[in-house]
């Protein structure tokens, strides 16, 4: 069961995509042009590959849990590509916490 939010991770980039639900997720799926190495964390770690046909989005469990250590190395660069914020600053205690971190302010 995915653990929402999430975070998509898209192959070749470091800018990650923020995601509230799964209805956000088929939102990005309307705009994006998807590779099958991109993938989604949830806010426990976990990795999903995506799986997109015409109408739905569906996300397939990696068995694979990234450490908060894996995943602040990817908001690091995310940040970075951005030029905005001390990387050094950036840490987190736990996986949910960094996703978080990532929510965009209303």
């Amino acid at each position: 069961m995915v653990n929402w939010p999430c975070i998509l991770k898209l192959d070749g980039d470091d800018e990650l995509i923020y995601l509230d639900s799964e209805q956000q997720l088929l939102s990005e799926c309307e705009d994006l042009i998807f590779s099958q190495d991109d993938y989604v964390i949830d806010s426990q770690g976990f990795s999903y590959s995506i799986s997109i046909n015409n109408t739905s989005a569906e996300l397939i469990n990696n068995n694979t849990q990234l450490t908060v250590e894996e995943v602040t190395a990817l908001i690091q660069a995310h940040e970075f590509s951005f030029a905005e914020v001390c990387l050094i600053k950036i840490q987190f205690v736990s996986v949910s916490d960094a996703i978080h971190a990532l929510k965009p302010s209303d």
